[in-house]
């Protein structure tokens, strides 16, 4: 696990004491700290609840309930596999199980090498191209497993182009 340096505490006492007075700031503090740092490391809970008067177990039991937030470091890629309704009609739990076993991973697991994370996700909005899959920040239609096959051998060869 990456270390939570004096650097990465300043950034969390940062965004703490700029959002604690919001109103429910809790999962905007969350989310901020997620997007600058890439995960929750489990020393931020302290200085969350310090910040909002509240136990590190309300902290906790907020980023575990929510699949959203990350305890870890993601891998250099994320992969989302919708599992919506409209996807599974068209096959995206056949593919679910594909991109499992290809990557060697379950949801919310990063593989050995930090390359991949694999995350679930509800609806990407793409129903009419389904199944669909978001790969970093694009979404990708109509995913077949040799289709995903090649977007993980683009992956690799850091040449990600989406159609």
């Amino acid at each position: 696990m990456t270390a939570f340096n004096e650097q990465s505490r300043q950034q969390v006492c940062d965004i703490v004491e700029e959002m604690k007075d919001l109103p429910g700031a809790m999962l905007p503090i969350l989310h901020a700290i997620q997007d600058a740092q890439g995960y929750i490391h489990a020393d931020a809970v302290s200085i969350i609840a310090d910040g909002l008067a509240q136990s590190r177990a309300e902290v906790h039991g907020v980023i575990t309930f929510y699949h959203h937030f990350r305890t870890t470091p993601p891998g250099k890629h994320t992969i989302q596999v919708c599992r919506a309704e409209a996807c599974q009609s068209m096959g995206s739990r056949q593919l679910e199980a594909h991109v499992k076993e290809k990557l060697g991973i379950g949801f919310h697991q990063t593989s050995a090498d930090q390359q991949v994370s694999l995350e679930p996700v509800y609806c990407l909005g793409n129903c009419a191209c389904a199944p669909s899959i978001q790969v970093n920040d694009d979404v990708v239609g109509r995913v077949t497993p040799s289709k995903f096959d090649q977007l993980v051998d683009q992956l690799s060869t850091q040449a990600l182009e989406v159609k």
